[in-house]
């Protein structure tokens, strides 16, 4: 039957020269790094590829510009829908679900295994269904197909098991890096979705990667950026008061959004097993009916994105095509379309942004401003309220515009969609799409606001010191009193020991109660732990000793209390 290799159009790098890769003179972490250019690159050339790939097949069925065609634009969406449900039915089912969630599962489930069966369907499929102009975007898709380089890539230079689990967010990096040409943007939504907390040990890697693929990108697809973004400036003061309407109305349209896809998929789900086929086709057909009035809602829309960056429509037609492609997007991911979310969730941010602006722009009294400018700020705006990744939108519209002025409004903007998503939605929206999926993931949201406890949260502030000098009678008679069985004991080289109440008794009981502790024990040093440490790298320490000190960093000679396993445990709300 031959090998995948075999079977695909264009053979895969042979990596083969690699099996026993070995650098001497270099240790593993900078292995990874360098491993992790290798992967921004190869990402970067697929991503070129998919995104060559979507133009060809848009260029042979509903045309450029979409719409030109009644027939075509009825007919094709469908199909290209049909098959690539095909695809990734039947023949690449590894490829199926969230690009995110899959990520995800690569890194807490699968030891950071991402099939290449995965990659390939991917990339077939979603370019399929996107070029046909179902309502649906390239970068989640982009982001697993990186994560799938990467791991492919890893498993070639038998990376060990804690790189490889690492090595699924190097490559998403570089994949939604060179989708979205913008790296910052990259690194901060991978780590803000699909890490959820900041990683120091693999952020230089992650930042490699993006850069590389964007880098590879640009060099094919040119320097612009995704967009064409025209002077941002901020004039008045009462501009602010449309963003503060774009981000109520964004924060609701946001709720409603995920709260209508998740209960569509709800009720798709119970019905039978040929849905996975029908829905899709019929999906494609009602978008197709859609894209006859509205045609710029087809595919990912970024033409009619850049349009209303520069004005060409008015705040009607912009709401029109707001509502439209809310309809088609529920349609096609609701189906089971192949495809990703952040396209159109940019483009409804877009219109919603730019028709509110517009809107209040008309109301007597308030300044008249450029729509791209509301347009920019709405993009966030939207991508904040449904993926609640603030930081992430917050810098990509940065990213995008490259202009400071611009951050001011849309903090304000994405910071109240924000706050009313989380308000009236209780998971988020990716977290739905992975429990619906059979996936128990951990939340990004709630990995970020997780508390984490440090040893001042736990130590005693209250136990006494005892000396070197101190007889070991007085030492019994204070270890006694103490809600602790063991004691602290400052030895003479400014450092501190530690003594049990079972040695002391035992000391006693021999007649030493007249001798002091440097006398009767060896005070070997105890390790030191200050009060900004993690309390679990307090716990791994208290496995070995019953009582640790805790010091200042600026005065190492300076007790500021103690800890004991009792006080861990308190700290953690377990009793007994």
């Amino acid at each position: 039957m031959g090998t995948l290799r075999d079977k695909l159009p264009v053979p895969l790098p042979n990596f083969e020269f690699a099996r026993n890769f070995a650098i001497p003179q270099i240790g593993s972490a900078q292995r990874f790094l360098l491993l992790s250019i290798l992967i921004g690159v190869f990402a970067g050339l697929l991503v070129v590829c998919f995104h060559f790939l979507i133009e060809f097949v848009a260029w042979n069925t509903i045309g450029v510009p979409a719409g030109e065609s009644v027939l075509f634009t009825l007919l094709f969406p469908p199909m290209g829908a049909f098959i690539s449900v095909l695809l990734i039915r039947d023949v690449f089912p590894l490829a199926g679900g969230s690009g995110i969630n899959n990520t995800k599962a690569a890194i807490y489930v699968s030891d950071g295994y991402v099939p290449l069966q995965s990659v390939v369907g991917k990339l077939l499929a979603c370019s399929i269904s996107i070029g046909s102009g179902n309502s649906l975007g390239p970068e989640d898709p982009a982001l697993q197909m990186g994560a799938g380089v990467a791991s492919y890539i890893g498993r070639t230079f038998k990376l060990a098991r804690e790189h490889m689990r690492l090595i699924a967010p190097v490559g998403a990096a570089a994949g939604i890096g060179a989708a979205f040409n913008t790296p910052i943007t990259a690194v901060l939504l991978v780590i803000e979705e699909v890490i959820g907390s900041w990683n120091a040990g693999v952020l230089g890697s992650i930042v490699l990667s993006a850069v590389s693929a964007v880098v590879v990108s640009r060099s094919f697809l040119g320097n612009e950026p995704l967009f064409r973004v025209p002077e941002f400036e901020f004039r008045d003061p009462l501009e602010l008061v449309a963003y503060v309407f774009m981000g109520i109305a964004g924060g609701f349209i946001s709720v409603a959004f995920v709260r209508i896809i998740a209960k569509f998929r709800e009720r798709m789900a119970e019905l039978p097993p040929w849905r996975h086929y029908v829905l899709p086709l019929l999906a494609g057909f009602l978008v197709g009916c859609i894209g006859l009035g509205f045609p710029g809602v087809m595919g990912a829309g970024y033409e009619t994105m850049d349009s209303a960056l520069h004005d060409q429509f008015g705040w009607r037609m912009l709401l029109l095509l707001l509502l439209a492609k809310f309809v088609a997007t529920v349609l096609c991911f609701g189906a089971g379309t192949p495809g990703g979310m952040f396209a159109p969730t940019l483009f409804m941010g877009a219109t919603l942004g730019g028709g509110i602006g517009l809107l209040i722009g008309n109301v007597p009294g308030m300044p008249q401003v450029a729509g791209s400018a509301y347009v920019l700020v709405g993009m966030g705006t939207l991508f904040a309220g449904i993926f609640r990744a603030p930081m992430t939108s917050i810098f990509m519209v940065f990213e995008v515009s490259a202009s400071y002025v611009i951050i001011l409004p849309v903090m304000i903007s994405n910071t109240i969609a924000y706050l009313i998503s989380r308000a009236y939605l209780p998971t988020p929206f990716f977290e739905q799409i992975a429990r619906q999926e059979g996936l128990e993931l951990p939340s990004a949201e709630e990995n970020r606001e997780k508390e984490i406890l440090h040893v001042e949260d736990a130590m005693s502030r209250s136990r006494k010191e005892l000396t070197w000098d101190t007889f070991v009678a007085d030492a019994l008679q204070a270890v006694r009193e103490s809600d602790v069985p063991v004691a602290i004991v400052h030895t003479r080289r400014n450092a501190w020991a530690s003594v049990t109440l079972a040695a002391l008794e035992r000391a006693m009981d021999s007649g030493k109660g007249d001798q002091i502790l440097a006398e009767v024990f060896a005070l070997t040093d105890l390790p030191k732990l200050y009060l900004d440490l993690a309390l679990d790298q307090a716990l791994m320490k208290l496995s070995k000793v019953p009582i640790l000190p805790v010091v200042s960093r600026a005065r190492p000679d300076l007790l500021l209390g103690t800890i004991t396993l009792s006080d861990v445990h308190r700290a953690f709300g377990i009793k007994g």
